[in-house]
């Protein structure tokens, strides 16, 4: 078994990532691992849904600032590459995970989940699923209590 050396954490920001977040530095910590931060931003198939362009470059501002934020808070217990900020159709969020865990050669996948049933799994769908069932290192997910 290989040690991760590299490991991807996927955010959307939500207390189920923050969790999964402070679990992959605590493992980072103790592995000697690089932490990639991920938010991917999954629009909606038709287009953004914002009013306008701007509405779209604030969302991509705001985002980036919240990962810069996440990785120099915890900067002194693990080490993090450049913090990653993607966007995707809405479908394609677990792709995209995927995609980028492959470009940093991640040996790991760390991220939340939501723990969806029922109706709200069917209208949202699972991104931690997704990824776990396509993604070519192993994935860790981590649910809140």
């Amino acid at each position: 078994m290989k040690v991760p050396a590299n490991i991807l954490v996927a955010t959307d920001f939500s207390d189920n990532a923050d969790t999964a977040l402070d679990y992959a530095v605590a493992l980072a910590h103790k592995l000697d691992a690089k932490i990639h931060l991920l938010n991917v931003i999954g629009l909606p198939i038709s287009g953004y849904a914002g009013e306008s362009e701007t509405d779209l470059s604030s969302l991509l501002a705001g985002n980036q600032q919240e990962l810069d934020r996440l990785a120099s808070s915890h900067a002194s217990q693990a080490l993090f590459g450049p913090t990653l900020l993607k966007v995707a159709n809405a479908r394609d969020v677990y792709d995209l995970i995927d995609t980028t865990a492959t470009e940093v050669d991640a040996d790991l996948i760390v991220m939340g989940t939501h723990a969806r049933s029922g109706i709200s799994r069917l209208l949202h769908g699972s991104v931690a699923e997704s990824v776990v069932r396509t993604a070519l290192c192993p994935v860790l997910v981590i649910r809140a209590a």
